[in-house]
């Protein structure tokens, strides 16, 4: 089952987090320092909270959507890029205290999205990564790349 992702960036961790829990009637997949995540299957959704400044406003931090499989996200890098979208690739990223495989778009507003898979638990909310951008026009079809958007 895939499901479409939406991060936010809040700026009190603790009252957005308790605010979801009343709304969706469930709690955290994931709480940890600076962030937490609902995993709902109705509707399928995964809500990202990170943690932002405090003195602004919730904000968004990018969109995606979560697959099964380093296999579905192979798939939808060919599917993009046939589509003459830039993509940048991330392999064995740590991402959301995840690690992941994923690949990056940007729609015309400069909005990222990201179609990923989680792999494994992770102990940090960010750390190296081995990467693959193409970059290249003859990758992407394009001439031009993809830029990622936040982690998650």
């Amino acid at each position: 089952m895939s499901r479409v992702q939406l991060a936010l960036r809040v700026p009190d961790l603790d009252a957005s987090v308790a605010f979801y829990r009343r709304l969706f009637g469930t709690e955290p997949a994931k709480l940890r320092d600076g962030y937490a995540n609902f995993a709902l299957t109705e509707p399928p959704l995964k809500l990202v909270l990170i943690e932002g400044a405090e003195e602004k406003a919730t904000r968004l931090d990018h969109l995606g959507v979560e697959v099964e499989s380093t296999e579905a996200v192979q798939a939808a890098t060919a599917r993009l890029s046939e589509a003459g979208l830039a993509t940048l690739e991330e392999k064995d990223t740590t991402c959301c205290y995840a690690l992941q495989d994923k690949v990056w778009v940007q729609g015309p507003g400069q909005e990222p999205w990201e179609v990923y898979v989680v792999k494994a638990d992770a102990d940090t909310f960010t750390g190296q990564r081995s990467s693959t951008s193409d970059t290249d026009p003859a990758a992407t079809g394009t001439g031009k790349s993809a830029t990622a958007g936040g982690c998650c």
